[in-house]
């Protein structure tokens, strides 16, 4: 029997559309890794962190019990969450279509709904993230304007390593606004650091940032959003604000095993298919809709360093 996983046909060519559409610029998947689960409602274990790092007593006599020890954890059930949109193609655009193999009109209305459904979640993640309450108090800090990593005489890569050395798994990737990224980059001290004796001007690789830091990779947020409400002019902002987060990410890790920062619980995968509306312009025409499953969830919020505001222009 086939398991139904939409009440309208799913389209085999749109849903591979739809799979394999990635717009280079979302670091979402990355950030917050996706894992599968295997029904909507899911569960997931917060384990006392404690528990980890406490040394028992291991010495035993010849006949004697061995100390016994116990891992305990809090059980979190959470649900992933349906995001889906329509996208109305009129028959008459199919039609003048037909014989001309480069025009799809159905394929061009996935992409386009697919790069909204991917930078819906890129919002989303970015301000989980970059909220300073997805970490514990003592991960995060608000950088003053006087200390701002914006000023020449700052030293942000001394600010940030010293903040790693904090955190109980020492994070292996960075996420930085597009902003912090560039006046990171071409910050006088780590320039310095570039090029030793050879001055202080330029900008350095980020990949040299991201060894300076003793990072696996950076992540730089590039994603635009147009927060304005319809019918106004445009107000184009960054998902990624001037912010930058150090994380501990196992992208082996999933609802059920492995430490690591966050990941994207999704369920199924994501499809797209079409629903017939006689409703659409005089000869009617098809409605494509693309959805997904998903929830991203901040799983242990030790394992990351947050610096809120960390440059000012």
């Amino acid at each position: 029997m086939t398991r139904q996983i939409a009440p309208f046909p799913v389209d085999a060519e749109l849903t591979a559309i739809t799979i394999a559409y990635r717009n280079p610029r979302l670091i979402a998947d990355d950030v917050l890794p996706r894992v599968p689960v295997g029904t909507q409602s899911f569960k997931y274990t917060k384990y006392t962190l404690s528990e980890g790092f406490t040394v028992p007593n291991t010495l035993v006599g010849r006949t004697g019990q061995p100390t016994r020890v116990e891992f305990t954890g809090k059980e979190e059930t959470e649900s992933t969450q349906d995001h889906a949109l329509d996208a109305p193609v009129p028959q008459a655009d199919i039609d003048n279509a037909a014989n001309q193999p480069h025009i799809n009109p159905l394929g061009r209305a996935t992409e386009q709904t697919t790069n909204l459904i991917l930078l819906d979640r890129e919002v989303r993640t970015a301000n989980l993230v970059f909220d300073k309450n997805s970490y514990n108090a003592k991960n995060r800090e608000t950088v003053a304007a006087g200390d701002s990593w914006s000023k020449p005489d700052s030293d942000p890569a001394v600010s940030i390593m010293d903040a790693l050395d904090t955190v109980i798994m020492r994070p292996s990737i960075g996420v930085l606004g597009r902003r912090v990224a560039t006046i990171l980059r071409r910050h006088p001290k780590i320039v310095k650091a570039f090029n030793g004796t050879l001055g202080d001007s330029g900008m350095v690789p980020l990949t040299f940032l991201a060894e300076l830091l003793e990072l696996e990779q950076i992540y730089v947020g590039e994603a635009w959003v147009n927060i304005a409400k319809r019918g106004q002019n445009p107000n184009m902002q960054r998902a990624w604000g001037n912010h930058a987060a150090f994380l501990y990410r196992d992208r082996l890790a999933d609802s059920q095993s492995g430490t690591t920062f966050g990941f994207t619980a999704q369920w199924n995968g994501r499809t797209s298919g079409t629903i017939t509306d006689p409703n659409i312009g005089m000869r009617g025409g098809q409605i494509v809709r693309v959805g997904e499953s998903v929830k991203e969830v901040i799983a242990a919020k030790d394992l990351g360093f947050f610096f809120e505001n960390a440059v000012t222009e």
